[in-house]
């Protein structure tokens, strides 16, 4: 899809880490997933696909314990699925560290106390400190069941239109699935990739640099 130079990917794994806040995934085991979610998609061994879970908070855990085993190297993952992930080991146990994660509650929490003018705004809370798994609920739970498919690609994916643009292109699933190396998750004249231009963008600053598909 696109590499990097080596500082800014440093400083763009900084970036993740207090953006992410209290929902920093580590960078290698979300490659591995997402590698076998692709491999595997909608089969027995996808690890987070909702045709085989009863609901999404079943898939959710499951997809939490997997990702445990592969953040704490309890297991391995197939050759296929290793190599070429950024990897920053004390980045990693900071944000996999529960002072890192309380502190960024405790932040959220400051801020609404700074600039909150009405009570109700503080539900909105939940969804500051956990807002990577409700990210990777909505994309993995409806984009492989709910909106319409583009391509056979002998699995489940969908493309969830106008939804799709919350998640900036994340829900064009079965674009992705049909071209996952392709930087741009649109493929019809009618949609848009909210991600792509900004791909552009770093490319011309020679940022990374996009490679041909």
């Amino acid at each position: 899809m696109f590499k990097m130079e080596p500082f800014w990917e440093r400083f763009f794994y900084l970036v993740l880490l207090i953006s992410q806040g209290s929902s920093f995934l580590n960078p290698r085991a979300y490659a591995i997933l997402h590698r076998m979610h692709h491999a595997y998609s909608d089969t027995e061994k996808d690890p987070h696909s909702p045709h085989f879970f009863k609901d999404v908070f079943g898939m959710m855990i499951a997809t939490k314990n997997m990702y445990l085993n592969y953040l704490k190297h309890k297991i391995e993952p197939e050759p296929a699925f290793r190599g070429n992930y950024p990897e920053w080991p004390l980045i990693d146990r900071i944000g996999d560290s529960w002072i890192w994660r309380i502190s960024c509650a405790l932040f959220y929490i400051g801020f609404y106390v700074v600039f909150a003018n009405h009570w109700w705004l503080y539900l909105l809370l939940p969804i500051h400190f956990l807002m990577g798994p409700l990210h990777g609920a909505i994309v993995n739970w409806c984009g492989h069941k709910y909106g319409y498919a583009n391509h056979d690609n002998e699995d489940h994916s969908k493309n969830s239109l106008p939804w799709d643009f919350l998640l900036m292109g994340e829900l064009f699933q079965n674009n992705h699935h049909k071209k996952p190396n392709s930087p741009n998750f649109a493929t019809k004249w009618w949609e848009f990739d909210p991600t792509y231009p900004v791909m552009k963008v770093l490319h011309w600053m020679r940022i990374i640099k996009i490679r041909k598909v």
